[in-house]
């Protein structure tokens, strides 16, 4: 914690994941929530919705049913591997480490 200019307490590791999310939400398609950026892309056949946690620094993927309003989470080895590689290139262009792709929960 540390004490901001107008005397409240903030926790100095939220300034940092917010700050952290700025470099997606420039990104095309990713939208910001406070803690967390979100991406949806649609392959052949398959739809994914993907998430980037700040505060834990992952991402998990979640398969979207055909009904687009449902959406189950999936282990990343069965997300495909250009998906994957994709996810990669935003969060390098985004300033975040993309190593933080593979990190298991």
């Amino acid at each position: 914690m540390s004490k901001s200019a107008n005397n409240k307490y903030e926790n100095v590791d939220t300034v940092a994941d917010n700050n952290t999310l700025d470099g997606l939400s420039e990104l095309e398609g990713w939208s910001v929530d406070t803690y967390a950026a979100r991406v949806h892309y649609q392959g052949e056949s398959d739809r994914y919705s993907i998430e980037f946690y700040a505060p834990s620094n992952c991402v998990l993927y979640w398969k979207v049913k055909g009904d687009g309003e449902t959406a189950v989470p999936v282990g990343r080895m069965t997300v495909p591997d250009p998906l994957r590689t994709r996810i990669r290139s935003d969060l390098a262009d985004a300033g975040i480490d993309p190593a933080v792709e593979d990190r298991t929960l």
